[in-house]
């Protein structure tokens, strides 16, 4: 133990002692934190292009904006800068992969026509790092998408080609959950929908939920893999009509026993997805969350510590949903260093989560009770200035990996050693 551990230490036993007097067990927060999974998602590595092909991804309304040097350029360089961000990380995460991320062997694969063989590589990489993987149909970026329609396309042979290659992630996710031992989140997000005025709203919605009973039509064991759907408000290119709304899949989930995703950027600005946590989870078993910072607009900016997210993390605490609730995150910038940018998410999605943790629940739930609204508020603006720092530290430095800004420097020597040396 150097200088540092003990001055983390010496904080962390004044911090506990303070959190005692409300009567929280900060040892306890500390054992519950290390069972939460964070899913990293892996298009944050190379700015949403794939290895679908030397060429990457054209089109589609999926933009990442930037140049920052060192984005990783095939499987191999993913699989290290994901490697380098989950040793920065405390706690056992999974990591989260899109169908254009597949091991061909320079083959070209149409996306219905993609195996559990080509993602191997995948699952058994992700055994020796001793991560979970989850997985998403690719519906954009592809000429049978060019028009912005895949499953409630009105051709039917498109139509069918968007539903076997929803059959086949199934099926691809199923694998990686039963050679891992933990199921793998498939979540379907489409792109679908009209730019300007739009008439007939019924006839694509109708198609849409014909096309998920084909997709879904095959049972797989939840022990391997879980079935989500995700919905949006709008999207570029379809700022009027989005055929998935928030209404739509969560009708379709409720009635077909799917998890409903809900992602933080994709409802109208001012409002959040923590108030529907507890609302959907009366009626679902469990849910995906989509944890995203919108500025604007469906922006999908590096997650930080904003009312927003402690608002998330507040209510998943609160409301004892974590064990029913997965969490991914789902943001891509490409002006800053990647690796940096998982972890800042990443750190401040579990940071956040950490301190909801550390409020003394019981206490404030019987002030809320007795009608006592100003000891309550009185309480949480308190509790703003309690040194729950001390204990992030603390639980860093436990689970031996950076304690403050310490993961910079690594970060910084991995770029001057590995990503400097990419074009």
């Amino acid at each position: 133990m150097n200088s540092d551990d003990g001055n983390v230490e010496q904080a962390y036993a004044s911090a506990k002692s303070r959190y005692a007097e409300l009567g929280v067990d900060t040892d306890g927060a500390l054992k519950k934190i290390q069972q939460v999974a964070i899913s990293l998602h892996c298009w944050q590595g190379d700015d949403v292009g794939g290895f679908e092909s030397a060429a990457g991804l054209t089109g589609g309304g999926i933009m990442a904006t930037g140049n920052y040097p060192g984005k990783a350029r095939n499987v191999e360089e993913l699989r290290s800068d994901a490697e380098m961000a989950l040793s920065l990380l405390p706690g056992h995460h999974r990591f989260n992969l899109h169908a254009i991320y597949l091991e061909n062997d320079g083959k070209p694969v149409e996306r219905d026509k993609i195996e559990p063989g080509h993602f191997q590589g995948w699952i058994d990489w992700a055994k020796d790092q001793d991560v979970g993987l989850d997985f998403n149909p690719t519906f954009f970026s592809h000429p049978k998408a060019a028009d912005g329609f895949t499953l409630s396309h009105r051709d039917e042979g498109i139509r069918r080609f968007w539903i076997d290659h929803g059959i086949a992630c199934r099926k691809i996710a199923a694998e990686m959950g039963r050679q891992i031992g933990s199921p793998a989140v498939t979540n379907v997000w489409i792109p679908d929908g009209f730019k300007d005025v739009t008439i007939d709203r019924k006839g694509p919605r109708e198609l849409l939920r014909e096309s998920l009973d084909k997709i879904y039509a095959e049972p797989i064991d939840p022990a391997h893999n879980l079935d989500a759907v995700e919905c949006k408000l709008f999207g570029i290119g379809s700022e009027t009509y989005v055929v998935g709304s928030h209404e739509f899949y969560m009708g379709y989930a409720l009635a077909n026993k799917k998890l409903l995703c809900l992602d933080a950027g994709h409802f109208h600005p001012t409002e959040t997805i923590s108030d529907k946590i507890s609302s959907v989870l009366l009626y679902l078993d469990e849910i995906l969350l989509h944890v995203s910072r919108g500025i604007r607009w469906d922006s999908d900016h590096v997650v930080t510590a904003t009312d927003d997210l402690r608002a998330i993390a507040e209510e998943l605490v609160r409301g004892e949903f974590l064990g029913r609730v997965h969490i991914g995150l789902d943001f891509f910038d490409a002006s800053i260093n990647r690796i940096a940018a998982w972890t800042i998410g990443a750190r401040a999605m579990i940071r956040q989560l950490l301190v909801a943790m550390l409020e003394p629940i019981k206490r404030l739930r019987q002030m809320e009770v007795e009608g006592d609204y100003t000891s309550r508020l009185a309480l949480l603006e308190e509790l703003k200035t309690y040194p729950f720092g001390a204990v992030w530290d603390y639980y860093c430095m436990t689970q031996e990996v950076p304690v403050g800004l310490d993961w910079m420097a690594q970060t910084r020597q991995y770029e001057k050693e590995v990503l400097s040396g990419r074009e």
